[in-house]
């Protein structure tokens, strides 16, 4: 049976084994729901037993469990299959239009918390590689890990991974994980940038001053706050800690020739999130600027009176919590300090400067000239009808770059989501369409490798 007959003859059994995971709330942030992040790992190993597993586990870490599953032929090439069962909040719950624990179907799409981030992507993954054994097409072994803990930084992977190094061993890491350009524009994503996030205290007077009394007398932290950040960022938009682009290699000239192929309409992406215009480092592109270029945002800002009315108050403390995006040859744990060292040079006088790192994590670029590249290339290219384009994303997803360190493998990032799928917002949803696409895609990755 072609995997397009399977996908239809099977359909109704596909959608409900998705709901059945849909139903139950695996939020790992908020701790209530503890008890749902292990029904959720116990029903994922049970299906992946029925998908063709040998044998599946549930496996223990600091953290939530993580579910492993092995499908072990003897063959000379292992493939490893990434994803996460834990999902964001629902927050806020007024704004969904259906019940988010409760899948429904509306337009194409299938609505619910967790329909493409990531249980309907992954899924695609296990629907393709039931397709595979079934009819016994499946031309490699395969393991599977699932974890728990990936919307929150994935705190136990690393060490996870290196305990079981050897378990774990294989050729290549498949992840299902990331998006598309487009419904009709297929890409792979080859490339995301690393992170490191500060948070940033100037502490003042010992206590709030009355700004009349002291107003003109003494250094406002507040004031002396926003002068420091305000310098990290030249009016080329060039960062300006020093040493900081030392690792950052250039764009390969091939590369740029394949972003400007890429859609794109600037005046579409100004009015979708109104905006006048856009800035950032001269030279580059606003695509070339969003993923393979670094960045300097200030992510939050507070101290002093902020509540109704008005308060003449000079603040005793400013804080601001702050991020960069990386590139892949930058080391986020030599910016980390780089940063903090620069906060301290231009502290003004009058305040003191505390810079705490929160998190951080490596860049990854993934090479389109290996075998597995090019059999993910096919898979696209037989599903949606296209050659897909090679495209680096603005985003960061620090544990590919700790698979690549640990286990010392690439990993190819099939992603099949789309910017209208609303992730990590209310209203999440995924393309059927699209979704039945991708299990074809996968499938044809493993006839091609």
């Amino acid at each position: 049976m072609i995997i397009q007959d399977y996908i239809q003859a099977n359909k109704s059994r596909f959608l409900e084994e998705w709901a059945s995971l849909i139903r139950i709330p695996s939020v790992s942030c908020q701790p209530e729901h503890k008890d749902d992040m292990l029904r959720c790992a116990e029903q994922w190993k049970k299906l992946l037993l029925a998908a063709g597993c040998h044998k599946a586990e549930i496996m223990p870490s600091n953290g939530n469990p993580f579910v492993y599953g092995e499908y072990n032929i003897g063959a000379s090439k292992t493939v490893f299959v990434y994803a996460h069962y834990d999902v964001m909040p629902v927050e806020p719950l007024e704004q969904w239009f259906s019940n988010p624990w409760e899948p429904e179907i509306r337009d194409g799409r299938l609505y619910a918390r967790g329909a493409d981030d990531d249980k309907g992507q992954a899924m695609i993954q296990v629907k393709a590689f039931e397709y595979l054994v079934s009819e016994n097409l499946m031309n490699c072994n395969v393991k599977f890990i699932f974890e728990g803990e990936e919307e929150i930084g994935s705190p136990s992977l690393e060490a996870f991974i290196k305990e079981h190094k050897d378990l774990l061993h294989c050729d290549i890491i498949l992840v299902s994980d990331t998006s598309m350009i487009g419904k009709d524009t297929p890409s792979i994503t080859t490339g995301l940038r690393g992170l490191a996030y500060w948070e940033i205290e100037v502490d003042g007077p010992n206590r709030d001053l009355h700004s009349g009394h002291f107003g003109g007398a003494v250094k406002n932290p507040l004031n002396a706050l926003c002068e420091m950040l305000a310098q990290v960022v030249d009016k080329n938009g060039r960062i300006t800690i020093p040493n900081f682009y030392d690792d950052v290699l250039p764009i390969p000239q091939a590369e740029r020739e394949m972003i400007a192929q890429i859609p794109f309409s600037e005046d579409k992406y100004k009015a979708a999130i109104d905006v006048d215009s856009l800035f950032g480092e001269e030279g580059y592109s606003t695509l070339e600027r969003n993923s393979c270029r670094p960045s300097f945002d200030v992510c939050g800002i507070w101290g002093g009176y902020i509540g109704e009315g008005s308060k003449t108050v000079l603040p005793s403390k400013a804080f601001a919590k702050v991020s960069c995006r990386l590139v892949s040859n930058q080391d986020h744990k030599k910016i980390s300090v780089a940063f903090a060292d620069y906060m301290q040079s231009i502290a003004p006088v009058g305040v003191r400067v505390k810079v705490t790192p929160m998190h951080g994590g490596q860049g990854y670029v993934c090479p389109i000239d290996i075998p597995e590249y090019k059999a993910a290339e096919k898979g696209f290219e037989i599903a949606f009808g296209k050659r897909p384009l090679a495209a680096r994303r603005g985003g960061s997803i620090p544990i590919i770059s700790d698979f690549e360190r640990v286990l010392g493998v690439k990993t190819i990032l099939m992603g099949f989501g789309l910017e209208a799928n609303a992730i990590h917002s209310p209203n999440e949803s995924m393309d059927l369409e699209v979704w039945e696409k991708g299990i074809i895609a996968v499938t044809e990755f493993y006839k091609h490798l």
